[in-house]
């Protein structure tokens, strides 16, 4: 990768803050915008502005090509058999929320749910209410001391009768751990139960093909992978789809309204009331695009090495905690230093010009796994450079030194 030409970019990374280069190591909480993205939605708000499926005009009919472009692209760029099994929505928490609405018809009181104590709250919360509503009862899979997901705890859980849905992460978004999805597949098909991915961190790592994962609906978030806020994608496979119901309800996805009684229409457009995120989509759109051009292998290739170097740099460092000790860790390093808040560590490296995350990344359950209230997270991108992670090593040094004469 020509890292230079790629930064260019991105005008944002050539910024200061305090008086410092920036150096945005936040990437699993957000990506930044390359130009592409940006003049891909310039152009629609310019040139095509205009709702879709609704006007016979021509711009109506150029802004419904360019969604529809945008679901095909999408649909390619999982890997799905068909382009009718990708719905838009505002981000992976939208799409896994919806997908629990509306499949809440299908579980019963005395069904049972999997979700592991890696998850996000996106994909913890929806299945949590939905046990509350329908009756049905909530199992969380645990972990096993190196981080990775415990798997014969799993396959025990799976043993249950009337095991209806599992929840699992592709890529932990605090440990970056990462769960082999294609093998919990078939464990979870055998169980004759339903399999749904949060894969929110895992686009950015490596191709994941919906065909070869088998997984039952799998949600992401654009922002996470180089494309705007407030737009992402649920895949649900297609034998799983027929069988969801609508949750909301509106223009756009009725087929017959009636005083009394309406009819809706199939997936995808009976699951997507109201006017999407147009500019958003089209901006997803040029950021798969981007992806694919610069290639997903590479970028985990680069993006991997980056994060080992951090790692390699903070298991040096006394003083230093880093959780987890993954077989595979892809996109996130959580860690803590001793006897120094989360927070305020991470207040003193933005005075460095060092932007990290800190708190408990929306996965409390997973903290108190952990035995702490909060981490550090570090989250390079492959945007970021060799010398930034050096940087970054040197200003946890820098706090630790810092910390140590005060506590002195």
């Amino acid at each position: 990768m020509d890292i230079n030409a790629i930064r260019s970019e991105y005008p944002i990374l050539s910024q200061e803050v305090y008086g410092r280069p920036l150096i945005y190591l936040d990437n699993a909480a957000t990506t930044q915008l390359p130009l592409p993205v940006w003049r891909a939605m310039e152009r629609y708000y310019t040139q095509t502005h205009s709702n879709v499926h609704r006007g016979a005009h021509l711009l109506s009919e150029t802004a419904t090509a360019q969604l529809e472009e945008a679901r095909q692209t999408a649909a390619c760029f999982l890997g799905a058999e068909d382009s009718r099994e990708i719905l838009f929505t505002s981000g992976a928490t939208e799409g896994l929320n919806l997908l629990a609405r509306s499949l809440e018809h299908l579980i019963l009181p005395g069904d049972h749910i999997l979700v592991t104590v890696l998850e996000h709250h996106s994909n913890f919360l929806p299945w949590q209410e939905l046990c509350a509503r329908t009756g049905a009862q909530l199992h969380i899979v645990p972990i096993t001391g190196s981080g990775e997901l415990d798997r014969e705890q799993l396959r025990r859980l799976l043993t249950l009768p009337q095991v209806r849905l599992a929840a699992v992460t592709a890529v932990s978004n605090v440990l970056g751990v990462c769960n082999p999805i294609r093998e919990i597949a078939g464990e979870v098909h055998g169980a004759g139960a339903w399999l749904v991915v949060d894969g929110a961190q895992g686009l950015r790592h490596g191709r994941l093909d919906m065909i070869t994962l088998d997984c039952d609906a799998f949600a992401f978030s654009a922002h996470k992978m180089m494309g705007p806020t407030g737009t992402g994608v649920l895949y649900v496979k297609a034998s799983l789809l027929d069988q969801l119901r609508p949750c909301v309800f509106g223009g756009g996805m009725v087929d017959q309204a009636e005083e009394l009684r309406s009819a809706y229409a199939p997936p995808p457009a009976g699951l997507e009331a109201g006017t999407p995120n147009i500019a958003g989509i089209i901006g997803l759109r040029a950021a798969m695009d981007y992806l694919t051009r610069l290639g997903l292998e590479e970028i985990a290739r680069r993006e991997a090495a980056l994060l080992s170097r951090a790692e390699a740099g903070l298991r040096a460092m006394p003083g230093i905690q880093v959780y987890g000790a993954p077989s595979h860790r892809a996109g996130a390093l959580s860690f803590n230093l001793t006897g120094v808040h989360p927070f305020d560590a991470a207040a003193l490296l933005d005075r460095l010009g060092i932007a990290l995350r800190s708190g408990h990344h929306c996965a409390q359950p997973l903290m108190r796994r952990l035995g702490v209230t909060g981490t550090l997270r570090v989250s390079p991108a492959f945007y970021n450079t060799e010398d930034e992670v050096d940087a970054f090593l040197a200003g946890v040094q820098k706090v630790l030194d810092v910390t140590e004469v005060y506590h002195g």
